[in-house]
């Protein structure tokens, strides 16, 4: 298809839902069980959205449950997608925003979750090898210095080839709960790999952005409640009470997602120099 053959729609006509890191959400009354998903400038190019809608489909056929894609529109200069709205719908972080008794059972459920997420067989030949994206990516990342580069190629080299699920952006904001039925969304980054690349995301999210206001803000937790939060998943996703080695396991994980997510943006002055800071206290750290 063209890019003049997509519908051009009129923002005017709709009102904003929601907004998370990565666009925002808007409702229309003519059609309320449908959603507009607009990306954030840098990801609302038509090859972003038509990789994030290919993939919900093909996310979709594997079995998950995701909120069906319906359409790529134009939207200003740029893209968007409208899809399935689900209805009555709160992601786990808005949950633990609400009822902060109910962090500890968020943490729970979204470990049951990930695990059955990567117990669930991938499509090898349409998503990418998590673990192949990680090795470009630390070929990528020449503003990381030269010896953490070559900790971390060491490190990915060990990890095994898994044909399972991964989600990418593996957090509370990126599963919603309706009528007792969860969600997968965000899915712009799936592929197939070890499933503690997702943990290595979600140790990185609760432990080490945990005290900045900013992803506070964005999560709608408090620093206590990630904490919490990935306590009470660590301690389910193992079945252990003391689980100091996998945070240490996780942490090295960590340390890898803050390079692939160069492969995921293109990361401005100022956040290069964010990642590398990063990493060398990552590495620091786990290695």
């Amino acid at each position: 298809m063209g890019t003049n053959e997509y519908r051009r729609i009129a923002l005017t006509e709709w009102r904003q839902m929601g907004e998370g890191g990565n666009g925002k959400t808007y409702e229309n009354l003519s059609c309320p069980d449908q959603m507009l998903k607009v990306n954030n400038e840098r990801s609302n190019d038509l090859a972003s959205v038509k990789q994030e809608f290919d993939v919900s489909k093909a996310v979709e056929r594997l079995g998950l449950p995701t909120p069906r894609m319906f359409e790529i529109v134009r939207v200003g200069d740029g893209y968007a997608t409208i899809c399935e709205r689900i209805r009555e719908k709160k992601s786990l972080s808005r949950i633990c925003h609400d009822a902060p008794e109910r962090t500890e059972e968020m943490g729970a459920l979204l470990a049951k979750l990930g695990k059955e997420l990567s117990a669930t067989p991938c499509d090898t030949e349409f998503f990418p090898n998590r673990r192949e994206q990680a090795l470009r990516a630390v070929g990528k990342a020449t503003f990381v210095r030269r010896k953490n580069r070559a900790v971390l190629r060491a490190f990915i080299e060990t990890i095994p080839e898994d044909t399972h699920c991964s989600h990418g952006d593996f957090q509370p904001g990126n599963v919603i709960l309706s009528e007792g039925k969860c969600y997968w969304i965000d899915l712009g980054r799936f592929a197939c790999g070890d499933p503690l690349f997702d943990i290595g995301h979600l140790y990185q999210i609760c432990n080490i952005y945990a005290p900045m206001k900013r992803v506070q803000d964005l999560f709608h937790m408090s620093e206590e409640q990630f904490h919490r939060f990935w306590d009470a998943f660590a301690r389910e996703y193992t079945g252990l009470e003391d689980h100091k080695d996998f945070d240490r396991l996780a942490g090295k994980y960590a340390a890898v997602d803050v390079v692939l997510r160069t492969i995921f943006l293109n990361p401005s002055f100022a956040e290069r120099l964010f990642f590398r800071y990063q990493i060398r206290k990552l590495v620091k750290q786990f290695f």
